[in-house]
């Protein structure tokens, strides 16, 4: 996957982002995902997804759920390198993006009915294309099933971020949550 979009909209001299080294994943056999808050012109939350040495990336405005009553739009954005999974920092004005970057939530994910990182892989490349993703989360905060559903008569950068209705389902704003970093922040 190329990286060239976000590398487009980056100075690299100007940012704390990570740069322009794309990285393979050597032999694991789990993919990651990562949620970041990201308080930026408006707050909303960044769902990054490992496929094809890249995190896919959605911008989830009033960010995700854990109630399946609830559709929460996620806008497809650029790819980001997977150094992204880890990054957290204030990302200065005048840059793309500008503004507070925590970590929200991390761990691991897979396709439903799979286990390992190359059958998973499959089945997400094949739903990307299609326009519908279902998935296990199993980090500190989102566990279970979840679905992107890319919206049909809308842009194809839109998709609805859905949780199922599982053993994780709850009718709670997971939003309130703070993100670590904040909490750290808070007590500093």
């Amino acid at each position: 996957m190329s990286l060239e979009k976000y590398k487009d909209k980056r100075d690299f001299e100007k940012t704390p982002e990570p740069g322009e080294k794309p990285q393979k994943a050597a032999g694991k056999d789990q993919l990651l995902f990562v949620i970041h808050k990201h308080f930026a012109s408006h707050l909303h939350f960044d769902l990054r997804l490992e496929l094809d040495g890249v995190l896919k990336s959605w911008a989830i405005p009033k960010g995700p759920t854990i109630n399946p009553k609830e559709k929460k739009l996620a806008v497809m954005v650029e790819d980001h390198p997977l150094e992204y999974i880890d990054f957290e920092g204030v990302i200065p004005d005048g840059n793309y993006g500008a503004g507070q970057v925590y970590v929200w939530d991390s761990g691991t994910y897979h396709a439903l009915d799979t286990l390992n990182a190359k059958d998973s892989s499959e089945k997400l490349r094949d739903g990307l294309e299609k326009g519908h993703l279902t998935f296990i989360l199993e980090g500190k905060i989102l566990k279970g099933e979840y679905a992107l559903i890319r919206l049909k008569k809308a842009s194809p950068k839109d998709w609805l971020l859905i949780k199922k209705n599982d053993s994780f389902a709850k009718d709670t704003d997971i939003t309130q949550v703070k993100a670590p970093g904040e909490i750290k922040k808070k007590l500093q």
